[in-house]
């Protein structure tokens, strides 16, 4: 079986508990920018496995914060490191001289998307100026961006028409400011400079998958959000649109990003391109719905045509009390509302219109990785109550 399906199937190791010991010598080194992300976490967890390929790895892990307790068992080299400053970056980075790959799947959000094509592009650039001239046996750089790459940032959300799903990799871009445009660009300069480093850009949708730091953590917000609802015995209402609870959707499993990840980096036919990377299935908010809510054991309650809908936002507003109170009564791990609660991202997610994208690039060649979706959020809800971030 090969790799990609051996991960599709649950069957990998990192599924079934087993201890895998460290390797005395290693074949990769990866740099893992965005290490607490929520893609970033996964790419932790999967390249240590025996069975990766290039492996076996050593891995270095980069994030702006402490390492928090959830991560403390992934097997990396954990550097704290602001890459907005070029200073900070280049003195702890540049003497991590041994890497060969770089894995760079984290972003920031500013309150403009001028402010966001100059901060990440900012950040990216900090990284590879460093690691480039200093890294001599460097031979790969992924890039995360997103589906955003067709559709605009969050603030042109429904003002702009994006070009007519399913998005495919050869469309061209949209003529706006973009953070992402910005970032390719600066990844293409970038490589020019030396000869033999090639790179892959990866376009996931929606992600499903465990970091409580994320600040695009659908699964989590929903979790806590349900959580309350439990709490305050209220049925669990959708506090989306219409056309968000009956329209078709694609999401992007975390693990399955990562693996498309490492699958760029070691494959040569999947050089120099980019690649959209979703499930490969779609579905509706109006069944996973009914999933969430008996998960945690609450009445759902189907979209109401007839009623306003209240947005997250407005309705977690008041509630850091009544969290602080579900974290004590049932020994959580401690955490703030505002720092799990991804609210102004659900509120954007429920009230959109899903934009479905092809995996038929990927596939052509050679990535033939996928997940069940359903499958996908209830192993995501799961971990996330496994770590005692909800009950």
């Amino acid at each position: 079986m090969s790799w990609w399906w051996l991960g599709a199937v649950g069957a990998t190791r990192r599924k079934l508990g087993e201890h895998v010991e460290a390797p005395k010598t290693h074949k990769s080194v990866g740099i893992i920018v965005g290490v607490t992300g929520i893609v970033g976490s996964s790419v932790a967890e999967i390249l240590p496995d025996t069975d990766t390929p290039a492996g076996p790895w050593k891995l270095y892990g980069i994030a702006s914060g402490p390492r928090p307790s959830w991560a403390a068992d992934h097997p990396v080299e954990y550097i704290q490191c602001d890459i907005s400053n070029s200073d900070e970056t280049a003195a702890k980075l540049s003497r991590l001289t041994d890497v060969t790959h770089i894995f760079y799947v984290t972003w920031t959000n500013r309150e403009t998307e001028v402010e966001n094509c100059r901060v990440n592009g900012a950040m990216l650039r900090n990284v590879l100026e460093t690691l480039i001239p200093n890294a001599p046996n460097l031979s790969h750089v992924c890039l995360q961006t997103g589906s955003k790459h067709y559709t605009g940032p969050f603030e042109l959300s429904g003002k702009i028409q994006p070009p007519d799903p399913p998005f495919t990799e050869d469309m061209p871009r949209l003529n706006v400011q973009n953070f992402y445009y910005v970032q390719e660009d600066i990844l293409f300069e970038q490589m020019s400079k030396k000869e033999g480093i090639t790179w892959s850009v990866h376009r996931p949708d929606a992600i499903f998958g465990f970091s409580p730091v994320s600040k695009m953590n659908i699964i989590c917000t929903l979790c806590v959000y349900a959580t309350i609802c439990k709490h305050e015995h209220k049925p669990l209402k959708f506090p989306g649109t219409k056309t968000a609870w009956n329209c078709y959707y694609n999401s992007s499993d975390a693990n399955l990003i990562a693996e498309h990840h490492i699958w760029a980096a070691v494959d040569p036919y999947a050089k120099n391109e980019p690649f959209n990377i979703v499930n490969g299935d779609v579905f509706k908010w109006k069944h996973l719905w009914r999933v969430l809510a008996e998960q945690f054991g609450v009445e759902p309650v189907e979209f109401e045509e007839t009623e306003r809908p209240v947005r997250l936002t407005e309705m977690m507003k008041d509630k850091g009390p009544v969290w602080d109170e579900i974290v004590r009564e049932n020994g959580l791990v401690p955490t703030k509302l505002e720092e799990i609660g991804a609210w102004w991202f659900a509120d954007l997610i429920l009230s959109t219109e899903g934009m479905l994208s092809s995996m038929n690039k990927s596939k052509e060649h050679g990535f033939l990785g996928f997940r069940n979706t359903k499958k996908s959020f209830v192993y995501w809800t799961d971990k996330i109550r496994g770590y005692k971030i909800v009950p």
